[in-house]
């Protein structure tokens, strides 16, 4: 998909981040990794709610950016700051590493912040669904930057209340996303759940589009376009 970029990875902690570029900006990358990983975890070590709360919480007056970004993106999305923590990261990360490679793709666990100048399609990956590794979002590069986040209910590491193979949201801002994946996939518990979990992402200011997958149907809202990847 990326061919033309390089690709490298940053980790630190649980913090591991896949990243293609125009050249490899390691260095600089783990660097602006650990200076935002620092920002949350000294707000965390003020307010330790904000790593285990599943509501929205106030947003204090001085405060780091990143944390403020995943404050304003659960409350906009009725969820825990920590919904938002990866693409936030992803999206922090790739914005310092633009004025070294015009174009970045900044991948977060199934989270994903993308500037790109030519299109690219992202695949779609869904656990056991047959849809898996069938499918993909095509992105053209005047929709970037762009946020595309994931969250599973079957699959990964992510915690979610819901049973969705695959919630993926898109928004201008990935901490958005993020936190708007996690709070459409919390309300699929069956195929039977995917219309409620439509009508509330369109709630949701900001959010550009969305796709359900639960078993074998798949729905879609908003400015998503899907292309057969067999």
């Amino acid at each position: 998909m990326n061919s033309d970029l390089v690709f490298f990875t940053v980790q630190f902690k649980e913090t591991i981040l896949s990243i293609n570029a125009q050249k490899n900006l390691k260095r600089k990358a783990l660097k602006t990794v650990l200076k935002y990983r620092a920002d949350i975890e000294g707000y965390i070590s003020k307010y330790p709610e904000f790593l285990v709360s599943f509501q929205p919480l106030p947003v204090q007056e001085v405060i780091p950016e990143i944390v403020k970004e995943m404050l304003l993106a659960a409350k906009e999305a009725s969820v825990g700051p920590m919904a938002a923590v990866a693409g936030a990261i992803a999206e922090y990360v790739g914005k310092e590493l633009l004025p070294f490679s015009s174009e970045i793709i900044v991948g977060n666990g199934g989270d994903i912040f993308i500037v790109s100048k030519k299109r690219r399609n992202i695949k779609i990956y869904a656990g056991n669904s047959s849809l898996t590794g069938k499918i993909a979002l095509q992105i053209e590069p005047e929709e970037t930057p762009l946020g595309i986040c994931t969250s599973s209910g079957t699959f990964g590491h992510s915690f979610s209340f819901g049973k969705a193979d695959a919630v993926i949201a898109i928004a201008k801002s990935t901490s958005l996303a993020d936190a708007s994946a996690t709070a459409i996939g919390n309300l699929v518990e069956s195929a039977e759940h995917i219309p409620r979990a439509i009508a509330f992402a369109q709630g949701i200011k900001g959010l550009r589009g969305i796709v359900i997958i639960k078993d074998y149907e798949i729905k879609t809202w908003g400015e998503v376009k899907i292309i057969s990847i067999q």
